[in-house]
C-alpha cells in the first residue's frame, strides 16, 4: 500500500508532517549530531547537496567541510538545505533518512511512526509485515515493483495487490505484473478519464 492519498488524506503530509519537520530539524540535529545515525544521515545529505550544487539546483546552500569544528555553522547549512528540500517536496532518500506491506516515498521509520500512532486505532504495525521506501527505487518505475516482488518471494507478481492514489504509480506496478487498485479520497489528483483501473473509496471494498 501507498500512504499519502491512500491510507491518509493527501493533505496530511503538507499540513502536519512538513511543518513538524521544519520546526524540529534544528533541535533534532543539535541533540543527535554526534550519534552514528545522524552522522550517516548527514553524509547522505552532504552527497545530495554536492550533487545539487554540481547540477545548479536552486536554493542549495554549500556545507562546511566534514572536518569543520563549528558545529552550529554545519547545522545552519543543513537546516537551510532540508527546509528547501521540504518546500520543493523532493522525494530524496537522503531527506527521508532524517526519518500487509507499505511502499512509500517516506522512510521506513516514518512509516512505522505513522502506523504506530494512529488517532482512532492506536498501533497498527502488528498488521503490517514489512515497509519499503525509495531505497528500492522510485515509485513510478516498474523496476521498483519487480524488486519488491523478488524480495517478497511469491511465485508471481500477480499475487501482489498494490493500492495507490497515483495513476503513474499504478501504471508502473501494473507493467511489473502486479494487481492494482486506485484509492479515491478527497483532495487526490484527478485520474485520466480512460485510466482503466478499478477504483475504491474504502478498504472494505477490497475482495481477497
Amino acid at each position: 500500500m501507498d500512504i499519502e492519498g491512500t491510507t491518509t488524506p493527501i493533505s496530511f503530509v503538507a499540513d502536519v508532517l512538513f511543518p513538524y519537520a521544519r520546526a524540529n530539524a534544528r533541535a533534532h540535529l543539535a541533540a543527535t549530531y554526534h550519534t552514528q545515525q545522524t552522522r550517516e544521515d548527514v553524509a547522505l545529505l552532504r552527497a545530495q547537496i554536492n550533487k545539487d550544487l554540481a547540477e545548479g539546483v536552486p536554493g542549495v546552500v554549500p556545507l562546511p567541510p566534514s572536518n569543520a569544528t563549528d558545529q552550529d555553522k554545519v547545522i545552519d547549512a543543513l537546516v537551510a538545505n532540508v527546509q528547501a528540500m521540504i518546500d520543493a517536496d523532493r522525494k530524496l532518500t537522503a531527506l527521508k533518512q532524517l526519518q500487509s506491506y507499505i511502499y512509500s516515498s517516506g522512510s521506513r521509520e516514518a512509516q512505522r511512526l505513522i502506523f504506530g500512532n494512529t488517532a482512532d486505532h492506536g498501533d497498527l504495525r502488528r498488521y503490517l509485515s514489512a515497509f519499503f521506501d525509495t531505497n528500492v527505487g522510485g515509485k513510478k518505475e516498474s523496476r521498483s515493483y519487480y524488486e519488491i516482488w523478488q524480495t517478497l518471494g511469491v511465485d508471481s507478481p500477480s499475487q501482489i495487490l498494490f493500492l495507490t492514489d497515483v495513476y503513474q504509480e499504478a501504471t508502473a506496478a501494473r507493467d511489473a505484473g502486479l494487481e492494482v487498485l486506485i484509492s479515491i479520497r478527497p483532495g487526490n489528483a484527478p485520474l485520466p478519464e480512460d485510466h482503466g483501473f478499478q477504483t475504491i473509496t474504502s478498504f472494505a471494498q477490497i475482495s481477497i
